[in-house]
């Protein structure tokens, strides 16, 4: 991976990140898939660390939250018959929550849909704001116990529950398309949430996004995830081009920008600059372990 110039990785991240699959960039640029996943699990590494690192304080009023569905090497109902099914196959999901006025990702995490998961996202989400904000789920129930034990009282909480009508039938069009959103209702659970404010709007076009942007979000595809680890580097690399390096239409700048965490337009090149600053940066020594003669 060293062998390859700066230019050549730089493509390959563009690549990933508008949405080719593994084998597209492979061929695209002439390189081995392998050399394409190798750079991607270094990308997500270096990627995921810098947004724990510096997507800190962030000074935000309105938030909302979602999870997206996908799965990695097979789906649910299928693992048990699978063959040699890896550990975290199944069901995989995408949590995030998205700042409405900046647009940025202000935390996400890959994993289950359960209140362990929930407990844990909303304990990050909470770290990384500087202030009380305005917070928006569906109506997941794993969200109450996780929103009361990250920010206590010092939140105002709704949630956005929608109804939907049945379909019904076998037919194609309910196969492959959402059922029919008949109505919503706005719930206050926490603080005292402005009633025009609660909605999901920004973060569910967000999972489009994401659809858009990464292949192993697409579906009725075999560009789906193998190991749930790659899964995790490919969402990871994603937020960090949507966030500092994408610009969004709306605001004319990136939302990194928009919520101040930079004061200039990013480049392809500079997520390779924080792969190699990543790969250079000093390996913590393991604990010494003195040799036994024999």
């Amino acid at each position: 991976m060293r062998k390859l110039d700066t230019k050549t990785r730089a493509l390959i991240i563009r690549l990933l990140v508008e949405g080719n699959s593994i084998r597209a960039t492979s061929r695209i640029t002439d390189v081995s898939k392998n050399t394409v996943n190798k750079l991607l699990i270094d990308a997500g590494k270096a990627c995921a660390k810098y947004h724990d690192e510096n997507v800190r304080n962030v000074k935000a009023s309105v938030v909302q939250c979602d999870e997206i569905w996908s799965f990695t090497y097979a789906k649910q109902k299928n693992v048990k018959t699978a063959t040699a099914a890896p550990e975290g196959a199944g069901d995989t999901w995408t949590w995030t929550a998205i700042d409405s006025d900046s647009k940025l990702i202000v935390s996400y995490m890959v994993g289950g849909r359960d209140s362990e998961y929930a407990i844990e996202f909303m304990d990050d989400l909470c770290a990384r704001l500087s202030n009380r904000v305005q917070l928006t789920t569906d109506g997941h129930k794993a969200y109450l116990e996780a929103v009361e034990g990250a920010f206590g009282g010092d939140v105002n909480y709704a949630q956005l529950i929608k109804i939907y009508g049945d379909m019904g039938g076998k037919t194609a069009a309910r196969k492959y398309s959402p059922a029919e959103c008949t109505g919503i209702k706005k719930r206050t659970v926490e603080g005292n949430p402005d009633k025009s404010l609660i909605s999901t709007s920004h973060v569910e076009r967000q999972n489009l996004t994401m659809r858009m942007h990464m292949r192993r979000f697409t579906r009725l595809t075999n560009g789906f995830s193998k190991k749930v680890e790659n899964h995790m580097h490919a969402v990871a690399l994603h937020f960090m081009y949507y966030n500092f390096v994408k610009v969004h239409q709306t605001l004319k700048v990136t939302p990194a920008m928009e919520a101040g965490l930079t004061d200039r337009l990013w480049d392809i090149s500079d997520l390779v600059a924080i792969i190699d600053a990543n790969e250079d940066a000093p390996k913590k020594r393991g604990p010494y372990k003195k040799r036994i003669s024999k």
